[in-house]
């Protein structure tokens, strides 16, 4: 049997690949704690503040799909250059936003350029890594940088933001894209999929766009104007629509954008299931739990970013655990053992709740057991699902797997983020308020503390004590119906990953 020659650059490549993929995970959070003291600096409107949120994520997850596929085409390596130069223009553009539309312009480039970056991350990988248990090294660290960066993107902002302001978490972008873009010119392969041929499919990127950028804009504006208004839904039928329209597309053409069929191999949906479910409770809880820190215990960005640390740090550990464990036990139990512990850490401060007051040690107990679950489980299924696709699909499989992380997350908190919210104003007893003033306590905790704050005296600090208490009650609800997500992940997992699947072995 021949044995593929082994890339003697692909440690390196490793490294260069996750710094790329760190700089655009912290970017998914880092606007959380310079939130504030942007909002301050620029006094965007509330639509405004809106888009500066959402756009990043929007332009994402719109363009995975296009981006995979013209990678393929177009030479991935060169499209990772490519994303990198849209990255960097947009975080100087971001730098010197002196109006709201300004930073709401390099968001969205910023997140066209990561659309461009990420896919290339895992095509190049999967190209590099020809052994399997070093590629599932490999996906390893892309999962614990991925998962990591992400809770850490509100630590490095509070750092950065607490001394230099909120431009400087932009500015962090542009020596560490300098480094990467220098380092990837050199040792970065090119490589692209000698079957991605003839016409480019303009329709079916259309298709793609529109399908995806109303889904996500869909999910999103469910969280924030809540089920009963009608804009969600209309973008919600504009999705299922354009997606139908689009999958039926790719099941016909010759070059499809994006292989679908890559949904009939049991391994494979059921890997993509395991990201989307636990990513939907991971980032409703760090959303819920960041919101708590800040609003209901008075903790500053900084301090607030410092106690999420537990959840990264058990992460990045866990990950570098599992490629030992999925080579020493079938790897649906590795799955399935890795979503029954997240769905434990998720119900742990409910459980806690009913017999004592929360504090910060119990939600320190809780990240540190969701982290070691999620670390687990992300990556045994990151391994499997890039292991069950050809390497000529690892583009679709790659867009496909950075869609469940996106789309995940942003569910999770439109969704739960909505049911505490609803807990929130069922467990706020009568205030004895004016209207306006009492609209805006029932309306968030943030409100609740901002109004708590203009008060001030014994009266804002009675508001915000009660505010803080229904807020406890009501987020705890929420993170066991995600835990409840888990071990429905975990129930699938058992039921259709097969027994002799070894994604660590060569076949």
């Amino acid at each position: 049997m021949h044995t593929p020659t082994r890339d003697p650059r692909r440690w390196i490549v490793l490294a260069i690949l996750s710094g790329s993929l760190l700089l655009i995970s912290m970017d998914t959070t880092i606007l959380n704690v310079a939130f504030p003291s942007l909002v301050a600096d620029l006094q965007p409107g509330a639509v405004q503040q809106l888009w500066i949120i959402d756009v990043y994520a929007l332009a994402l997850s719109g363009l995975l799909v296009t981006a995979g596929a013209l990678g393929d085409r177009w030479g991935r390596k060169r499209l990772l250059m490519t994303g990198f130069a849209i990255f960097s223009a947009a975080s100087l553009i971001a730098v010197f936003s002196t109006e709201a539309w300004h930073l709401i312009a390099a968001r969205a480039l910023l997140g066209i350029g990561g659309a461009a970056i990420m896919p290339s991350t895992l095509s190049i990988l999967r190209t590099v890594f020809t052994d399997a248990k070093e590629r599932a090294f490999a996906l390893a660290v892309w999962a614990a940088v991925f998962g990591g960066g992400m809770a850490f993107g509100p630590v490095v902002g509070g750092l950065l933001v607490q001394d230099y302001g909120w431009h400087s978490a932009f500015l962090l972008n542009l020596p560490v894209a300098a480094v990467i873009v220098a380092a990837g010119l050199r040792y970065l392969p090119e490589s692209r999929n000698p079957r991605s041929t003839g016409r480019w499919d303009w329709a079916g990127v259309a298709q793609s766009i529109v399908g995806m950028l109303a889904l996500a804009g869909g999910i999103k504006e469910l969280g924030k104007a809540g089920a009963g208004d009608p804009l969600p839904w209309a973008l919600l039928a504009v999705a299922l629509v354009a997606l139908t329209v689009f999958v039926r597309r790719q099941l016909r053409v010759d070059n499809p954008l994006l292989q679908v069929r890559l949904f009939t191999k049991p391994a494979f949906s059921v890997a993509a299931t395991a990201i989307f479910l636990p990513m939907m409770g991971m980032g409703a809880i760090l959303f819920l739990v960041t919101q708590w820190f800040q609003y209901g215990q008075g903790y500053t960005p900084l301090e607030a970013g410092l106690r999420l640390l537990p959840a990264p740090l058990a992460l990045i550990c866990a990950s570098m655990v599992a490629p030992t464990l999925m080579q020493r036990f079938p790897i649906r139990h590795v799955l399935g053992a890795g979503l029954v512990v997240l769905a434990a850490g998720m119900a742990l401060p409910w459980t806690l709740q009913q017999f004592t007051d929360l504090g910060y040690p119990a939600f320190a107990a809780a990240l540190t057991v969701m982290g070691l679950g999620a670390g687990l489980a992300t990556t045994v299924a990151s391994v499997t699902l890039i292991s069950a696709s050809p390497a000529d699909e690892v583009s679709s499989a790659a867009a496909i797997e950075e869609t469940c992380y996106e789309l995940g997350s942003a569910m999770g908190v439109a969704v739960l983020g909505s049911t505490a919210a609803a807990l929130y104003r069922g467990n706020l007893p009568v205030l004895d308020l004016d209207g306006p003033a009492a609209g805006a306590v029932r309306d968030s905790v943030g409100e609740a503390a901002h109004t708590a704050q203009q008060l001030g005296g014994a009266v804002g600090q009675a508001l915000l004590e009660t505010a803080s208490q229904a807020y406890t009650l009501a987020i705890t609800p929420a993170f066991l119906l995600a835990g409840a997500l888990a071990v429905a992940a975990a129930a699938t997992t058992w039921a259709l990953i097969p027994h002799d699947l070894r994604p660590t072995e060569d076949h």
